[in-house]
C-alpha cells in the first residue's frame, strides 16, 4: 500500500509512516542512500504534532550530515498537522583505548578534551551568563522540586532565569509548572522556550507523550540534550538552572563534560545511604573540573501541622556534616512537608503558591547564597580537592 500523499494528510493527521516516507525522500551525499533503508532511524516520536526524531549515523560521517539533518527537518515541518519539530544526529562511539594508550588511565577525563567540565570548552547557549546543574546521587530525593524552587527563588532575587530539564527518561519539569501537554512554538527554525511563572522552560516532556517512555540509548540522548540546548531561542538569561537526571552514569558524566557548567548544586536526604550516592555525584563533577556550589538536605525534618512536634524521620544534619567532610558548601535543608508536594502536583510550586511561607523563605535563602556564589571569583566556589580516580 502506497504511503499517504500530502495532499491527502487532514491538519491533524500526520502518521509515523508519513514521517518515514519524508525520510525515505531524502539522500545521503556519499553513500546515495537514505535515512530509513540505512537503518539511521533509531527513534521516532509523534505527540499532537510534535515530530522528534532520532538518527544514529556512522561516527565518520556525523559533521558531514548536518545539511542532510535540517533538510530533514525543514521537510518534516511542512508536513501537515507537524507544528514542531526535532531532529537530532547520534553516533555510537569508537570503543576506548586500553588504558596506557590515551585511554581510561588514573587521570583520564580531567582537563582532557572535553573534560575540563565548567571551564572547558562545552555547549553555551549565547546570551546566558550561568549554567548550573542541580544534580542528585540517586532518584527520589526531590532533585526536580529542588531545580524548580531554585530557579524560582533566583528569579525573585531579579535575575533573568531560565529552567532546563535534562531528564530524558522522567521528564517532570511540565507537570510543575503546570505545563503538562502544552507544546513548543517554532520561530524561524528555532524552539521557542515556554513560559511559567517568569521562567523560560524547556523540556523533551514538551515534545513527547506524558506517559510515552523514551527508549533512547545514551548518545542518542546526549544528541537530544545539546540540541535542545542549541536549537531553543533562550534569549538573554543570568542563569540557567539545569535540572540533571538522577545518578552518576554515563549521561551525567558526558552532560556534565559537554555543557559549560558554573557550577553544580548536590540534592540529598539526610540518612546516610543517599548521602553515599551524593558523595559519588560530587566526586564526580570535581574530577571533570565542575565546581560545588554547595549541597541542599532536602526533606530534613517533619512538623506535625496539629501540634508543632518536630519529627527527624530521615535523621538531621547528615548533608551539613558531609559538605564539612568534602569541603564545600553547605546551603541550607528544606522539610518534609505534604504542601510541597501537593503544590508541585498541581502545577504551582511553593515559591509560588505560599510566597510568604516558611518554605519559600528557605528556598529564597538558598538561592540567594547560589546566587552571591556565581558572582564570587570562580577560584572561590569550590576549595575542595580534586579527586582522583586510581
Amino acid at each position: 500500500m502506497a504511503p499517504p500523499s500530502k495532499d491527502d494528510l487532514s491538519k491533524d493527521s500526520v502518521t509515523q509512516e508519513s514521517v518515514l516516507e519524508t525520510l525515505r525522500g531524502l539522500r545521503d551525499p556519499k553513500t546515495g542512500g537514505d535515512p530509513v533503508s540505512q537503518g539511521w532511524v533509531a527513534g521516532l516520536s509523534l505527540a499532537d504534532g510534535a515530530v522528534t526524531v532520532a538518527l544514529d549515523v556512522p561516527p565518520d560521517l556525523g559533521p558531514q550530515l548536518e545539511p542532510l539533518r535540517r533538510e530533514a527537518e525543514a521537510r518534516l515541518s511542512a508536513l501537515p498537522g507537524v507544528n514542531a519539530c526535532t531532529v537530532v544526529l547520534t553516533a555510537q562511539r569508537p570503543a576506548a583505548a586500553p588504558a596506557g594508550r590515551g585511554g581510561h588511565g588514573p587521570n583520564h577525563g580531567q582537563g582532557q578534551g572535553h573534560g575540563g567540565g565548567g571551564k572547558g570548552t562545552g555547549i553555551a547557549p549565547p546570551g546566558v551568563r550561568h549554567i548550573i546543574a542541580v544534580a542528585s546521587g540517586k532518584g527520589g530525593v526531590g532533585k526536580s522540586t529542588t531545580a524548580v524552587n531554585l530557579a524560582l527563588g533566583l528569579a525573585g532575587q531579579g535575575l533573568r532565569v531560565g529552567l532546563f530539564d535534562a531528564d530524558i527518561f522522567g521528564p517532570s519539569i511540565p507537570r510543575m509548572l503546570g505545563l503538562a501537554g502544552e507544546r513548543p512554538e517554532v520561530v524561524k527554525d528555532r524552539l521557542q522556550p515556554l513560559r511559567a511563572h517568569g521562567l523560560a522552560v524547556m523540556s523533551i516532556g514538551f515534545l513527547v507523550e506524558e506517559d510515552e517512555p523514551v527508549v533512547w540509548r545514551g548518545p542518542m540522548v546526549m544528541g537530544a540534550l545539546e540540541q535542545l540546548l542549541r536549537d531553543v531561542d533562550w534569549g538573554d538569561l543570568d542563569v540557567m538552572v539545569v535540572d540533571m537526571p538522577p545518578g552518576t552514569g554515563d549521561t551525567q558524566l558526558t552532560m556534565s563534560q559537554r555543557v559549560t557548567l558554573a557550577g553544580a548544586v548536590i540534592v540529598s536526604t539526610p540518612q546516610d545511604i543517599a548521602l553515599l550516592d551524593a558523595r559519588k555525584g560530587l566526586a564526580m563533577f570535581r574530577r571533570v573540573n565542575v565546581p560545588i556550589l554547595g549541597l541542599i538536605e532536602n526533606m530534613s525534618y517533619y512538623v506535625c501541622p496539629n501540634c508543632g512536634h518536630r519529627e527527624e524521620v530521615f535523621a538531621h544534619g547528615g548533608a551539613r556534616r558531609t559538605a564539612e567532610e568534602m569541603d564545600c558548601p553547605f546551603l541550607g535543608d528544606i522539610p518534609l512537608d505534604m504542601r510541597i508536594r501537593v503544590q508541585s502536583d498541581a502545577g504551582r510550586p511553593i515559591v509560588v503558591a505560599e510566597p510568604d511561607g516558611p518554605h519559600a523563605a528557605a528556598y529564597r535563602a538558598i538561592a540567594a547564597r547560589v546566587a552571591e556564589a556565581l558572582e564570587a571569583p570562580a577560584a572561590a566556589a569550590d576549595q575542595g580537592p580534586t579527586i582522583r580516580f586510581t
